[in-house]
């Protein structure tokens, strides 16, 4: 988020519609040089998280771990620095995006440390996800700011 431009935003919800287990530590992903991307309603998008910090254009990201592909409910901006819930747990914050599989999806790149798969979580099909606009302070489109990520379990 960018206090000087960004006012504030809906969040944006979607759905679990399919669980992933697996982690990859050789995966290759490269960020797009984009801080945001606007979402609409029904696209589905993979959600994927990683311990890496660097939000460079190209920046490769290897160590990941996959929650999910996700169907948006409610369309929106998504940003780097957006805070990512399930339900009252924070799972970690918006890193940015990977494109090598658009314009089927994107894989949005989620920081958490420890990394977790959906099945560490206890994810299911039809869970709730929401992005929330994330504060000033936290991770902006330069990679500044010190965000906390630490990851809340219940």
């Amino acid at each position: 988020m960018n206090p000087y431009e960004d006012g504030p935003k809906r969040e944006v919800t979607a759905t679990l519609v399919k669980l992933l287990v697996h982690r990859r530590t050789d995966r290759g992903m490269r960020l797009e040089p984009y801080a945001s991307r606007c979402v609409r309603a029904g696209e589905v998008h993979e959600l994927v998280v990683t311990d890496h910090t660097e939000t460079a254009a190209g920046a490769r990201i290897d160590r990941v771990g996959f929650l999910g592909f996700v169907e948006i409910a409610t369309a929106g901006v998504l940003d780097r620095g957006d805070e990512v819930w399930i339900g009252r747990r924070r799972i970690g914050v918006l890193l940015g995006f990977d494109g090598c599989h658009f314009p089927n999806h994107y894989n949005v790149l989620v920081h958490a440390d420890p990394m977790v798969t959906g099945r560490d979580l206890n994810l299911v099909p039809e869970m709730s996800l929401v992005f929330r606009q994330g504060v000033p302070g936290g991770m902006d489109e330069c990679g500044a700011g010190a965000p906390d990520l630490t990851v809340i379990r219940l």
